[in-house]
Order: C-alpha cells, then structure tokens, then sequence
C-alpha cells in the first residue's frame, strides 16, 4: 500500500520523506482557531510556501495538498475547513470557489490534483505524481501519506473521480 517513490534517475523522490506522515481531521473548532491564530489562511499559505524546514506533524487531505502544491509546485492554495460530515464534505469539494481555478483533464501530469471518492460522491483529494508509473500522493485517515498507484487505490476503496489540472484565476 505504501511504498517509497522513485525518481526516474534510480534516487529517491522528494515524496519520499512524507510518507507515513499521519492523518488529522483538524475540523471544526480546531481549524476555525488555526485560521484566526495565523492571520487567515492567505498568511498560512505563505508560510508554508516559504518554509524550507518541517512540516507540520499531521494533515487531512487538503492540507496536505496545500502543503505539496506550494512547497513544490510554487502554488497557493486557499485553507478550507474539513467538515465532519461526509455529505458536507462532498458538497465542499462540488461548490467551493477554488474548484473553478482546476481544469478537468482526461490524463493526469505530475502536479495535477486527483479528486477521489469511496461511494458516489468525491470525498477525497491527492497529488498525481509521474514516478514509478505514476500514482497518486495523498493523505487518507485510513493510513496517513501514502503513495498508490492505481491498482492499491482500488484495493483500498479509492475510485477515480477526475484528474484536475491548475489553471489559475478565471479570466
């Protein structure tokens, strides 16, 4: 299920050092303080792009998307609460603004968000990565960071519900 990623030239992969990191909801209460504590999410977002030390102990998915998207994709992503209901969570995903700054692509590039589901509905998002035959980089409450490729998705649960490449602000 977690294996360690390999860059085309035989060394180890920057994603390499993240996986195993753990999982955490950080929802409700908990995200609304993080938000208020760093000056909104914009300062967050910052800090994160222009940290070169640690990262944070524990992620849910889009904060861990955040983090890999402005560490090494140089691009900012807004901080989103994750809710604790499934239903709210899939709405989340269907209806935030940041969803109109992602183009639908029918084959994923390195860098591109995969959004992932477990039932009808998305509920889940990770990093494309073109490595070891490419497979997706996420952060699931099941395991923490892990990387799959498509078939232990499967066997995890996980189905495809589109590949999302970052376009930027709509004209």
């Amino acid at each position: 299920m977690t294996h360690e990623c390999q860059s085309s030239g035989g060394g180890t992969h920057w994603a390499s050092s993240l996986i195993g990191l753990p999982w955490s909801a950080h929802g409700g209460e908990a995200a609304n303080e993080r938000i208020a504590a760093s000056g909104g999410g914009e300062a967050a977002n910052e800090r994160i792009a222009a940290s070169g030390g640690g990262v944070p102990a524990s992620f849910n998915c889009w904060e861990f998307v955040r983090m890999v998207q402005a560490r090494h994709f140089d691009r900012t992503l807004p901080e989103i609460v994750n809710p604790d209901d499934t239903l709210a969570l899939g709405r989340t995903f269907r209806d935030h603004p940041e969803r109109r700054r992602w183009q639908a692509v029918p084959a994923p590039a390195d860098g591109d968000c995969v959004l992932l589901r477990r039932s009808r509905h998305p509920i889940h998002v990770g990093i494309w990565l073109a490595v070891d035959g490419g497979g997706v980089l996420h952060c699931s409450q099941d395991s923490g960071v892990v990387f799959q490729r498509a078939d232990a998705l499967s066997l995890n649960g996980w189905a495809v519900a589109g590949f999302y490449r970052f376009a930027g602000d709509p004209a």
